[in-house]
């Protein structure tokens, strides 16, 4: 359970663009590497306590708190022991945005998803943080009842309907309560971005900190430091990251053969991939793919 770097994969689906995923039961340290997305992203916190970095700022959140994502900003999540339970709802702009260019949309929605207009990372303001929150849990509530719908039922339903709703209540609290922010210039965040980005063209193929520090003009000991600055993890930690990513999704999606996926997602020695796929996912690719099979074929026949 290892989110993307840019997350390239579509969140929710085009008739119906929001999706909410439930993080849990994961029962030891984790840490989800920095990553960014096009939509916003909001993250509610259920039980226990979790680290979030957003940009430059690092937080605490515990039971209760709630946080925002604005689109493209970069952000990770954190804990020391895995005892913690938190939903991420995605959504793009364009989900609650009108056709017509009126006030709302030049002086809000599109200021919003140009990053000229920021979210608050995270609401300190208790009754604001209490009313938002309560439209959140209605929110993942409805959202969970429609998972057995079909997508065409949802994209229909009345359900789709009331989200939109509940997206536009929130943002009117926030605009309201005068906690939008206009945007400051990040060019730290640009860098951390042509950075991850370099590596994200590049991890399928050898790559190695040196080279890293050489496409940047940098040194090495300097991009090594910063990257355990900034993202909370080595280099080849990160490399390693992706790498795991992107051969899960092979398992998933593909029939490769266990060593072409180990080679085409950038390892060198299969034995190396087989060991690092079963600590970060606690089972082997063979096995994680016949689940992942086995899954399938059961909602194909209705099981």
């Amino acid at each position: 359970m290892i989110p993307q770097l840019k997350e390239n994969r579509a969140h929710g689906t085009k008739s119906y663009p929001y999706e909410q995923y439930y993080m849990r039961n994961i029962h030891h340290a984790f840490q989800f590497p920095v990553h960014w997305h096009e939509e916003i992203e909001i993250i509610y916190v259920e039980e226990g306590k979790l680290h979030v970095k957003i940009g430059e700022q690092d937080m605490d959140g515990e039971a209760g708190d709630l946080f925002f994502v604005n689109p493209r900003e970069l952000h990770l999540m954190s804990s020391p022991d895995g005892k913690v339970k938190y939903y991420t709802l995605l959504f793009p702009i364009e989900f609650i945005s009108f056709q017509s260019l009126d006030e709302l949309e030049a002086n809000l929605l599109a200021p919003i998803r140009s990053n000229q207009l920021m979210l608050p990372e995270q609401l300190t303001d208790e009754e604001l943080k209490k009313k938002v929150r309560e439209i959140v849990v209605k929110m993942i509530a409805d959202n969970r009842e429609i998972h057995h719908l079909d997508i065409k039922e949802i994209g229909l339903s009345s359900h789709h309907l009331q989200t939109r709703i509940y997206l536009l209540q929130i943002l009117q609290m926030l605009y309201e309560a005068g906690v939008l922010t206009k945007a400051e210039t990040a060019g730290n965040s640009n860098m951390q971005k042509e950075l991850l980005g370099y590596i994200q063209n590049h991890y399928t193929e050898k790559i190695t900190l040196s080279m890293l520090a050489e496409e940047f003009h940098l040194s090495e000991k300097y991009v090594s430091r910063y990257f355990v600055e900034h993202f909370y993890l080595p280099f080849s930690n990160y490399v390693v990251h992706l790498r795991l990513t992107h051969a899960k999704q092979l398992l998933e999606t593909t029939d490769e053969s266990i060593t072409e996926i180990a080679l085409q997602s950038g390892f060198s020695n299969v034995s190396y991939f087989i060991r690092a796929f079963k600590n970060a996912y606690d089972k082997s690719p063979l096995k994680y793919r016949k689940e992942i099979r086995g899954e399938w074929r059961k909602e194909e026949v209705g099981i």
